[in-house]
């Protein structure tokens, strides 16, 4: 998460501290260059800037003037260095990479609300800033980038896919985990992760997005995953992002796109799904309209772990379905919200989506 630190601050070089110095010291460029042990003309270029400070002289400055108040003199020559790197790099930017800040308008936004990045400044200045914060030497190398078979076939066929937004999006998932120090120690246990699924399923009564991120994040933590709710942006329509990260750890991202209780939580039981399924190596962003074998099981697992398959049947077939009362009732004998089962009728068309769809909570995130 790195703002830049010099963006609009002039650095000047290292020669102007260093006559300063000897300046302050009575210390004439004469007698420095022989108590460093180096030619007139040398001193004499370093201070007017057209030569830089060796590692090795600067040691000998150290011997000599002692550290400068900022560090130390090869220190200041890299601070010196590093702005004129980017002033380089400013004028080295080129417009198609310019133009990919509008794609990234409302995550720039975003990243700037949130301190991630600093808006204020010129778009150059936010090029390299976003290069730094989603770590990639160029932005225009980003749709190179993919991560599983989902992700391409989407790209393909999905036009309202902005693969930039896509790519700002899973990197925000990581953002956010690192932010709240949330990188375990600990390797993913699917076991430990299928015999808390009972833990999970009860914190759907919860009400507040707040809360329930904050009982997943401890649930998912004991089984070897990092978790965070982050906010949904137009142009990536993802249900989650799961990254395998060294010794076997996982993070995982949901989104609250839709806002919807029901959907939510279908998105993150399908996401489990694919975790208890081990059908995700590395990164695998998950869309949510891609139709493949294994988001098929996903589908299914998600499902049937909410509402069981045989329990649901009957209760159709007690043709009560349109009653609130009963579907509260039955939402009860399994252990769920009422608007678990509501949500299910609708998406399964046993009832039109003004039947009850008030009774469904919308989550607002961020709080």
């Amino acid at each position: 998460m790195a703002i830049i630190e010099e963006k609009n601050q002039k650095v000047d070089h290292p020669g102007k501290y260093l006559l300063k110095e000897i300046e302050r010291l009575g210390i004439s460029q004469k007698e420095l260059s022989i108590r460093t042990g180096v030619s007139d003309k040398h001193i004499s270029t370093l201070i007017s800037g057209t030569r830089d400070i060796s590692t090795s002289f600067g040691r000998k400055l150290e011997y000599v003037l002692g550290s400068p108040e900022d560090g130390n003199w090869s220190e200041l020559q890299a601070k010196y260095d590093r702005y004129i790197n980017l002033l380089n790099e400013k004028e080295e930017i080129k417009p198609d990479e310019l133009s990919i800040l509008k794609n990234l308008k409302d995550v720039i936004a975003y990243f700037g609300k949130e301190g991630v990045i600093n808006i204020n400044c010129s778009d150059s200045e936010k090029v390299i800033q976003l290069r730094n914060t989603l770590q990639i030497s160029n932005l225009t190398f980003i749709p190179n980038i993919t991560y599983n078979a989902s992700y391409r076939a989407q790209l393909k066929s999905n036009t309202s896919i902005d693969p930039y937004v896509v790519f700002a999006w899973q990197r925000l998932c990581e953002i956010i985990i690192e932010k709240k120090d949330l990188l375990i120690k600990t390797s993913f246990d699917k076991n430990k992760l299928i015999k808390n699924i009972s833990k999970i399923k009860q914190v759907m009564f919860k009400e507040d997005i707040n809360e329930i991120e904050a009982n997943l994040t401890e649930i998912f933590l004991q089984c070897g995953i990092s978790f965070a709710v982050v906010q949904h942006f137009k142009g990536a329509p993802i249900q989650g992002f799961i990254k395998q990260i060294e010794k076997n750890r996982i993070i995982l991202g949901v989104t609250t796109r839709g806002k919807f209780a029901d959907r939510f939580w279908f998105s993150l039981f399908h996401e489990i799904g694919h975790l208890i399924n081990n059908d995700f190596n590395n990164k695998f962003v998950d869309f949510d309209s891609i139709k493949m074998e294994r988001e098929e099981k996903a589908d299914i697992f998600a499902r049937d772990t909410l509402i069981p398959e045989k329990p649901y049947k009957e209760f159709l077939m007690a043709d009560e379905y349109a009653n609130l009362g009963a579907i509260e009732k039955f939402a009860k004998s399994i252990n769920v919200p009422a608007w678990v089962v509501i949500g299910r009728l609708h998406k399964d068309e046993w009832l039109a989506w003004e039947y009850f769809s008030n009774k469904i909570p919308s989550y607002d995130y961020p709080a």
